[in-house]
Order: C-alpha cells, then structure tokens, then sequence
C-alpha cells in the first residue's frame, strides 16, 4: 500500500518507517525513516514483523 499522509486530514501522527530507492534521492531529500534502502528490501517479512511489533 502506497499512502501519503499528507493528503490525510491530520497527518501529525504518520512517521515513516522505511524509505526505499534511496540511491535515486536527491541528496537534500531526507526523512526520519527508521530503516533506508538504495533498492527494494530483501528483507521483507523481518520489516514486516517489525512494523507490525512497533504499532502495538
């Protein structure tokens, strides 16, 4: 699911967790993503996992 919290109503709440295609970001672009990636994760369920844990 791709969602962009800025079109949410109130957006205060959303914090990244991970950004991907870091190797084509501008070098000014950052974000307080707990994880970062050049390319898409291997990965995948651990994010997952991890993600799931850290809503709770």
């Amino acid at each position: 699911v791709n969602l962009r919290p800025t079109m949410l109503d109130d957006h205060a709440w959303f914090a990244p967790f991970i950004e991907t295609w870091t190797a084509e970001k501008l070098p000014w672009a950052a974000t307080p993503a707990v994880h970062s990636y050049e390319a898409l994760p291997e990965e995948y369920e651990r994010l997952v996992t991890e993600y799931a844990g850290a809503q709770k």
